[in-house]
């Protein structure tokens, strides 16, 4: 017998987005509210569905940025380089 595939997280938890996901749902929010076409409470929803998945997105880069940065590290202290300046 196989194992059960695993079930993708439910679209409402926005922590357990991926990066490229959180940024689609965030542009299609973005076109919505600038189309002008949005009840109120819709547009109200979806502007703080949007705020959260900002602030995902802005963890998420920043996330990567600081692995970047450790792996580049690791690389001059490899090599004995300094950055220039």
């Amino acid at each position: 017998m196989s194992a059960p595939a695993k079930a993708k997280p439910p679209i409402d938890d926005v922590a357990a987005m991926s990066f490229e996901d959180a940024l689609a749902e965030l542009e299609k929010i973005v076109r919505g509210l600038e189309g002008g076409q949005l009840r109120l409470e819709d547009a109200i929803t979806g502007y703080e569905r949007g705020a959260k998945l900002r602030q995902h997105c802005e963890a998420k880069l920043a996330e990567a940025e600081q692995r970047v940065q450790a792996i580049v590290a690791a690389g001059e202290a490899a090599t004995g380089l300094r950055p220039v300046e």
